[in-house]
């Protein structure tokens, strides 16, 4: 048995019944055994041990009461996963499927993510199995006042700074800050992201997550000969990612054809408006069928996968685990090349590895869709120095940012012989740099 299979194999039997936390560990502990073999420091300094065990998992329960004054109980969790390059950094995220393997994986992959960045951030994730959907914005507000009354002490702006995730926008965000500022008696800006500009967030940040990974899609399709001038983009989801993908997408050239929520998809085969998409989703909240009452000649499908659609970019935005297998022949065989991952995971393992091998370009998710957290490490510059910066100036460093990160990644899959190889790349160009600072720290 290989040393890193062991590490693998005493996660599983230490953490049983985590299968998302399983699946990411593997992920990246298999990209990264050239490293070892050449710098065995690391081996010694039992670097990959450490960075398998959280630093801290924090779980807590979260009463509320609803709109018909029945009391509810929920589940809140934070992971504190690694500090190794600064402050813990990582959002939170509101949904029925979050359990503390989801939020584990959540942070570790976060961890090699920020790294990426440049920026000195830690990682971490946290959420609860709470369903914002369908509640009253007092049942939400009741909700969030009470989980950030657990939350407050574990967290502050230079040791853990949350921000938002599925199920977690600037409404949320608002009643967990106003909540965290009444409790701590302090107004600390940077405590948590996401925040309202009225209240010390940044331009750009809503946006920065999409345009992000369309920054890092269009830079490694230049990369290896292709435009994206003209191509046809499926995108599953409609939440904040999704969204912005999808107009950054336009912008650039190409043709979104496609967008999904959890009931169904939409298809124009003339090209998904996203002022209209917008509205929907972000301003009226309602579902992605309304889409064709604005246009009638598009189609809306129920329960089907909208990656049976012939596509030139696919773009999964929504959930972990959303391209299998199947999923991955079915997009080889209708003509795609490329996939940029905008959600955390949405790629099984077998399916990476399936894509990788057939030559499609594939934009990992701890890599292309880093601008959201590098974005967020910005708005935490600009509360530090009581400064609002302008759309422009978040955005070109936003750009620099994401272009880096595919140079880093693209550098890294290189010099160990996978060229093109960019889910390898990031994940030793991210490990690379946690490893030399949690090193540099010695046994603690």
């Amino acid at each position: 048995m290989t040393y890193l299979q062991k590490i693998i194999d005493d996660v599983k039997q230490k953490n049983p019944n985590e299968p998302e936390f399983h699946q990411a560990i593997e992920e990246i502990l298999t990209s990264i055994e050239p490293v070892l073999k050449s710098n065995p420091q690391i081996v010694k300094a039992k670097v990959v041990e450490r960075l398998v065990e959280p630093e801290r998992q924090i779980m807590f329960r979260v009463p509320w009461v609803d709109a018909s004054g029945e009391l509810q109980i929920n589940r809140g969790f934070r992971v504190q996963l690694n500090s190794a390059i600064g402050p813990y950094k990582g959002g939170l995220r509101f949904h029925p499927s979050v359990n503390l393997s989801v939020v584990k994986f959540l942070a570790f992959e976060q961890t090699f993510k920020n790294a990426l960045t440049g920026l000195s951030i830690g990682g971490a994730k946290g959420g609860s199995d709470f369903n914002p959907k369908g509640k009253s914005d007092l049942e939400i507000m009741s909700f969030c006042q009470s989980f950030m009354t657990e939350l407050y002490r574990h967290i502050g702006q230079h040791i853990d700074i949350p921000a938002g995730d599925l199920g977690v926008g600037e409404r949320e965000i608002g009643y967990l800050y106003g909540q965290y500022k009444r409790i701590s008696n302090s107004f600390e800006a940077g405590t948590l992201t996401g925040k309202g500009l009225s209240y010390g967030g940044s331009l750009a940040r809503k946006e920065a997550t999409g345009f992000g990974l369309l920054y890092f899609v269009n830079e490694m399709l230049k990369n290896h000969g292709h435009s994206i001038v003209g191509k046809k983009v499926v995108i599953s989801g409609s939440g904040n990612v999704a969204l912005y993908s999808c107009k950054k997408a336009i912008e650039l050239g190409a043709t979104v054809i496609a967008m999904s929520d959890s009931n169904g998809y939409v298809y124009d085969k003339n090209g998904i408006d996203f002022d209209t998409i917008h509205r929907i989703k972000e301003i009226e909240r309602k579902r992605i069928s309304e889409y064709v009452n604005f246009y009638p000649e598009a189609e809306y499908v129920e329960n089907k996968r909208i990656w049976d659609l012939q596509c030139d970019i696919a773009l999964p935005c929504a959930m972990q685990n959303d391209i299998d297998l199947k999923t991955a022949e079915t997009l080889i065989s209708n003509g795609c090349i490329a996939v940029g991952e905008g959600a955390n995971m949405p790629t099984t393992n077998e399916a990476i590895n399936l894509l990788i091998s057939k030559n499609i370009l594939l934009a990992p998710a701890k890599a292309a869709n880093a601008g959201g957290v590098a974005t967020s490490a910005l708005e935490m510059a600009q509360n530090s120095s009581r400064m609002s910066w302008t759309f422009e100036k978040v955005d070109n460093i936003l750009k620099d940012i994401m272009k880096n990160i595919y140079d880093e990644s693209s550098k890294a899959a290189n010099e160990y012989g996978q060229p093109g190889n960019y889910v390898m790349g990031a994940n030793i160009a991210g490990f690379t740099k946690v490893a030399n600072a949690m090193i540099a720290f010695g046994a603690v």
